[in-house]
């Protein structure tokens, strides 16, 4: 019987951004081909791909590294964070008025 290793029991592995900066030159600089490195480096099929696509959207911002957002999803969650409180706010004052409302009638 052979044991069978699911998916959820790999760990996934985690590249540095200069790992990835240094695969995606091999690609761009060296005339590698991305299925050459991917394979070398023991990749999926189109990790390296993939890379180059991130690194040609954002260059500045691709790969921020584990834990780190970019710049502009940092926006976005403190634009959540802001219209969160604000939307409680609302609320509180909305019941704030009921409860004035009815002590007048």
């Amino acid at each position: 019987m052979v044991n069978k290793v699911r998916k959820t029991d790999q760990k996934r592995r985690t590249f540095s951004r200069e790992f990835k900066l240094d695969a995606i030159r091999l690609v761009k600089e060296e005339g590698h081909s991305a299925q050459d490195i991917n394979e070398n480096l023991g990749l999926g099929p189109q990790v390296v791909e993939r890379w180059i696509r991130e690194h040609e959207v954002d260059e500045a911002q691709a790969f921020p590294g584990v834990g780190q957002a970019k710049e502009s999803e940092k926006e976005i969650y403190a634009l959540r964070r802001q219209l969160k409180r604000a939307e409680e706010e609302r609320d509180i004052l909305k019941k704030a008025l009921a409860i004035f409302s009815k002590e007048h009638e």
